[in-house]
């Protein structure tokens, strides 16, 4: 693996200007709602026919798919790597642990847009919406996340 090319503006810009329809969840969407956590990667879900674009769109950065787009349908997750590593969930619809099942739909339909740098957006899920996306594995990390976007709930964010 050699360093990559990765700007983290410019690639929201290219995946804004190729119309995937693509949702940074995880800690780094808590990120970009100014939370306090540190993460080391990124986590995205996207629809299910989107891989090939998303993977279009990451190439001028050198990230790598480790999934061809049919293979990562199948397996409904795939990450792109070199010197950033991007989870990228490729699921119609995931049952969390507490056994409700989120709709990517849904959840894209109710997305906010957060502006990142002065003409590029970043599509996140609501705050309702992340909380659920963070129930799909529920690891101790998890709980502790939920609990602080709950208290961002509670003081009026979205």
């Amino acid at each position: 693996m050699r360093a990559g090319t990765f700007d983290e503006v410019e690639f929201f810009r290219a995946l804004e200007a190729s119309g995937v329809r693509a949702l940074l969840i995880g800690r780094r969407a808590m990120v970009v709602l100014g939370l306090p956590v540190l993460t080391a990667d990124y986590d995205f879900w996207i629809s299910a026919g989107d891989a090939a674009a998303f993977n279009a769109a990451a190439k001028p950065f050198d990230l790598h798919p480790t999934k061809s787009p049919d293979e990562a349908r199948r397996s409904g997750r795939y990450v792109l790597e070199n010197d950033e590593h991007i989870d990228v969930l490729v699921a119609r619809a995931v049952a969390a642990r507490s056994g409700e099942v989120v709709a990517f739909d849904e959840v894209w339909q109710g997305r906010q847009q957060i502006l990142l740098a002065d003409d590029v957006y970043v599509n996140i899920p609501t705050l309702d919406d992340l909380i659920r996306t963070k129930r799909f594995a529920l690891r101790s990390k998890d709980l502790e996340d939920i609990r602080m976007l709950e208290i961002l709930k509670t003081r009026g964010r979205r």
